[in-house]
This record gives structure tokens, sequence and C-alpha cells, in this order.
């Protein structure tokens, strides 16, 4: 299985101590936009100091607008407040959901927590319809307890 074989190389990624965190961030989308064929857009949003936003970190991908997401607005700020995993298998479908490709059909966003705090999150598009699988979850909730480690 293809994340059996990505997570040891997340880990020699966010190992890197001359690196900074930024990045290392960088370096793990880099790597899960490069080795899994639907991971068209990946890129990590922060908690943007004591405000009700979050804001973009590093990624890889399309240009994004979406710089600054509010608490509640679309796919991201709905996982801020919920703190849980959120998987679309069809964005047309959600009606909080803020495009930011028309070519986007499914969107995956998994929190990051450091000291039982939700800090940020990884956030995933696809150009393929319903490509996420329980496998997808598991291997980016390993992704994210590894660079809450980091943070």
């Amino acid at each position: 299985m293809m994340f059996n074989t990505l997570k040891p190389q997340v880990e020699t990624i966010l190992s890197h101590t001359e690196k900074t965190v930024n990045e290392k961030l960088f370096a793990v989308c880099e790597l899960l936009e490069n080795h899994i064929e639907y991971y068209n857009w990946v890129g990590f949003y922060f908690k943007n100091g004591d405000k009700k936003e979050l804001k973009l970190g590093p990624y890889v991908g399309a240009p994004t607008d979406h710089t600054i997401i509010p608490f509640g607005k679309g796919i991201c700020g709905q996982v801020a407040v919920s703190n849980q995993n959120f998987v679309v298998p069809d964005v047309s479908a959600q009606d909080n959901y803020i495009a930011c490709s028309i070519t986007v059909k499914a969107e995956i966003v998994i929190p990051i927590f450091v000291k039982g705090e939700n800090i940020g999150q990884i956030d995933i598009d696809s150009n393929t319809p319903n490509p996420f699988t329980e496998a997808d979850e598991r291997f980016l909730e390993f992704v994210c307890k590894k660079v809450a480690k980091i943070l």
C-alpha cells in the first residue's frame, strides 16, 4: 500500500533539523501531491492567532484566493469548529463549500491537534470524484500527528 511507503518519508522530512517548519510542511505537501495521484491540491491552514479564522500556510497546487477562511465557512472552516475529520465525496453536494477551482470534485480535511487544541488542518482537494477512503483518513491522521510534534 502506498501509504505505508509514504509514512517513513513523512517522518524523515519532519525530522530534518536544518529546515524551518514551513519548509518541512511544504516538503510534506510536495510528497503527497507527487505520490498520490488523486491529491491535486495539498495544503495546511492554521488558526490565525486569537482570531476566529484560518490562515493559509504552505501548500502545493493551483494558487488560491482563500488565504483567510472564517471559522464555520467552507469545509476547512467547519473543521475548525467541529474538530472532526470531514470527507466530502462530491463538493457540488455541499451547501457550505468554498470553491477553489472548478476542477475540484472532492475534498478531505483533517484537523491537527497540539495539546488537545485544534490549531490547524491539512486540506486536500481532488479532481477525481469520491476518491477518499478510510485509508486516506488514517494516513492523514498519521501525518497530522507527526506534524503536531514539530509545531
